[in-house]
């Protein structure tokens, strides 16, 4: 926990749930740190701890930023922070990280991820991601959902992760997660492939949602809801004069409407496979 920076005193925290979101290769949409930032607005969570970037990030890649408050200059180093929301789930407490993924020593940062879970003796993580896939922008947003922990397929009915190829900072953690024997679990939004750079409040919405249900809390969605609903009438309008997207659009609307579902999860993990490979 050498690179771990408490910014309050250490709280009391029960068996919590830690949520992770990461900028970047897993980020498609900005989908996974919005959502992830979106529970901590909505709970009010409080930081207590961040870990330092001097390690991590090359600067002249993820440069940080000089802002200006009341006249006071500061420079804001690439930001990875820990909230604690006391007593929302069924688990009672719950920590949520936010961060960009790291160009630099990704085994010592994993080690500070895996430090604050013995710390605090974390129950469940959740890895929040997001990809480019063929799915379509006017109908709901499939999110995957995946475990290497025999008992939480079993017990939530998810797919097993069987992926081999490129991976990024997520799936570095959760394989340091997984020979600690720690239970974690991914999750997985999905973005149009027609729409890859846009912000994706559709996707986001999917993610707040699953990862509520799956952790027994409730956390506001009003104003993802009606961000969502604009993202679909701006992307339809967009479209509208390419008659060739129109095209694969409808033929994205009959698939799905003709199976009922957003995808198969077969069907889903192939999208999410591909997606990483490419990404290399």
């Amino acid at each position: 926990m050498e690179h771990i920076r408490w910014t309050t005193d250490r709280p009391e925290i029960e068996k919590p749930a830690l949520i992770l979101a990461f900028e970047g290769w897993n980020d498609a949409g900005e989908a996974a740190t919005t959502a992830a930032q979106h529970i901590v607005d909505r709970l009010v969570g409080n930081e207590f701890a961040t870990i330092d970037p001097e390690p991590f990030y090359d600067f002249t890649a993820a440069r940080p930023d000089i802002v200006l408050t009341d006249g006071d200059r500061e420079i804001q180093w690439p930001t990875n922070s820990f909230s604690w929301i006391p007593g929302t789930s069924t688990r009672t407490d719950l920590i949520v990280m936010s961060g960009i993924e790291p160009q630099l020593r990704w085994r010592t940062y994993t080690e500070q991820i895996l430090a604050i879970v013995e710390e605090f003796d974390v129950d469940l993580v959740v890895t929040l991601g997001a990809l480019i896939a063929d799915v379509v922008h006017s109908r709901p947003t499939a999110v995957y959902a995946s475990s290497y922990d025999p008992k939480l397929i079993a017990e939530l009915d998810l797919e097993p992760s069987s992926y081999e190829g490129p991976t990024g900072i997520v799936g570095v953690i959760n394989e340091g997660l997984r020979t600690q024997g720690y239970g974690a679990i991914s999750l997985w939004g999905t973005v149009p492939s027609y729409v890859p750079h846009a912000s994706s409040p559709k996707a986001t919405l999917a993610l707040v949602t699953r990862v509520s249900t799956l952790l027994g809390m409730t956390v506001p969605t009003t104003a993802l809801e009606i961000a969502a609903s604009a993202y679909e009438r701006q992307i339809t309008d967009l479209v509208d004069d390419d008659e060739e997207t129109k095209a694969y659009i409808a033929r994205l609307e009959e698939e799905y409407d003709s199976s009922m579902t957003p995808e198969s999860g077969q069907e889903l993990i192939a999208e999410l496979e591909q997606f990483l490979r490419e990404r290399e």
